[in-house]
């Protein structure tokens, strides 16, 4: 049986082979901290080229140490999630920050999210007039609430001429209305999908912006978000950008064309335990380590840059299966290598602590200070 296509095959130009440092205890999650400096400064300064503020979406890094870099490269504020991830921030003195989910303020959330409200200037997404009724009673003060419109993705988010509908409702109920918010994950596709999803945030924020100033509201903050189409999108009504995945990048984004091979600052040090079955090799970074995300247009569950022929057909907690074809080289017993993840976003969520290195030697290490914070 043909093996299914490699990321030599599907990605064209190789991944880059990182220096991993020695002695690690595998698996490990290992930044690159040259790669991810010079990933922040290169999309802040592709929104200040474009007038269109940068507020990071923090469920990608989930570390106080990558989020106050974002700020000092001139991030407006942060992104996040869940309450959990905004307490995080909250707790590291960072005061301007934006849950971008549908927030249902019920049991002891209603109480955290009310105790935000004295610490932060929290924003919080709304998409129906439940919602907003709600959080105006939990909160009990008019925070300020940014309607979340769909445009495209058929995830979250109300259709853009329906914004104003739920803007007045949040008016209505005491909270203070600050704009819209999209998010354009149906980029999250190869060709020329996140072009095209970009203008389809744009199309959708305008109409959604024009629907709230037909009902007398404002519509100060327009904000598109997703790392395939940030900076595309940054543009005309689009006030705001909210990507999170460019920090590290990974080979979804670039398989899509967001960011190029040597701009992966984050990788998977794991070490091979077995070879015993021909024609494959197992490692150490199973789906407890590296997820189990597989869109249908990618092979495998993730990339090995030493062995591009590899693909990692199945995962199971402790074990990922790479499988190679006749006369492909392998590599041996105890041999690290760096795997690069089809989605880090998950990965870094299953770490407690990252290896920081600079060109191969490890400086230090991070604590996911957010891990797990799901709710």
């Amino acid at each position: 049986m043909a093996l299914p296509m490699t990321s030599e095959d599907l990605l064209g130009p190789r991944l880059v082979t990182p220096s991993l440092p020695e002695g690690l205890d595998t698996p490990a999650v290992v930044i690159d901290l040259d790669v991810l400096e010079a990933n922040i400064e290169a999309m802040a300064q592709a929104m200040a080229a474009r007038g269109v503020a940068l507020r990071p979406h923090f469920k990608t890094p989930k570390m106080i140490e990558v989020a106050r870099r974002q700020l000092a490269a001139g991030s407006s504020g942060l992104t996040c999630a869940t309450v959990g991830e905004a307490e995080v921030l909250a707790d590291a003195g960072v005061n301007d920050v934006f849950i971008a989910y549908p927030v249902w303020p019920s049991g002891a959330r209603a109480l955290r999210l009310r105790a935000l409200c004295d610490r932060i200037d929290l924003k919080v997404g709304v998409d129906s007039a439940a919602a907003a009724q709600a959080l105006a009673r939990a909160v009990a003060r008019p925070v300020r609430v940014l309607v979340e419109i769909d445009c495209g993705d058929r995830r979250t988010g109300v259709p853009p001429e329906h914004a104003g509908v739920i803007a007045a409702a949040a008016a209505d109920a005491g909270l203070t209305v600050q704009g819209v918010f999209t998010h354009g994950g149906q980029g999250y596709a190869p060709g020329e999908r996140s072009r095209q999803a970009a203008e389809e945030e744009v199309a959708a924020l305008q109409r959604a912006a024009a629907a709230l100033q037909a009902c007398g509201l404002p519509a100060g903050t327009v904000s598109a978000g997703s790392t395939p189409t940030a900076v595309l999108s940054a543009r005309g009504v689009v006030t705001e950008e909210r990507p999170g995945t460019y920090v590290f990048g990974d080979r979804q984004q670039v398989v899509i064309g967001s960011c190029r091979p040597q701009d992966i600052a984050a990788v998977i040090a794991s070490t091979v335990v077995s070879t015993a079955v021909s024609g494959q090799f197992v490692l150490d970074a199973g789906a407890k380590t590296i997820g189990k995300d597989r869109p249908p247009w990618l092979p495998g569950h993730g990339a090995i840059p030493a062995y591009p022929q590899a693909v990692i057909s199945r995962v199971s907690d402790h074990h990922a299966v790479c499988e190679v074809p006749d006369g492909a080289r392998r590599p041996r017993v105890g041999e690290v290598v760096a795997v690069v993840p089809n989605h880090i976003c998950p990965v870094v969520n299953l770490a407690t602590e990252v290896v920081v290195a600079r060109r191969g030697q490890q400086i230090t290490r991070w604590t996911v200070d957010a891990r797990a914070h799901n709710t």
